[in-house]
């Protein structure tokens, strides 16, 4: 267990915001979406659904005194693995959004990208391990 310190607190309770926003949008909004950005439908209700539960975790480790070290890397290499995964969708050809898809795409990832930047800044200032 650390100590986090508050840039830890606030970059993990941003990432709960962020993906809980998220998460509504594309699991309530992924028909709409997809006409509008040329995306699959199951690709943005599956990532909805995904965002909803780590929605849930990220906003109840945002509430902890003291956060699980492993969770919380964890958590920023989620951040930094979906940023790669989101760029690589948009160079692999699987999908063909069209440019406001393409957009939404980029933006979102580098949105979880400095997520996760700060998450690890945020780490890297937070107290040494608790005594259990």
């Amino acid at each position: 267990m650390i100590n986090p310190s508050l840039f830890l607190r606030r970059a993990i309770q941003a990432d709960a915001i962020f993906s809980g926003v998220s998460a509504v949008l594309l699991t309530f909004g992924a028909g709409e979406l997809a006409r509008l950005l040329s995306l699959p439908e199951a690709l943005l209700r599956e990532s909805g659904l995904f965002l909803i539960a780590y929605a849930a975790l990220v906003g109840w480790l945002g509430t902890k005194p003291s956060m699980p070290k492993m969770l919380v890397v964890i958590v920023i290499a989620g951040n930094a693995a979906w940023t790669t995964a989101s760029i690589a969708l948009l160079l692999s050809g699987v999908v063909t959004p069209n440019l406001l898809g393409e957009a939404f795409v980029a933006i979102q990832a580098v949105a979880v990208g400095a997520l996760a930047e700060l998450q690890y800044i945020g780490l890297r200032r937070s107290g040494g391990a608790l005594a259990a």
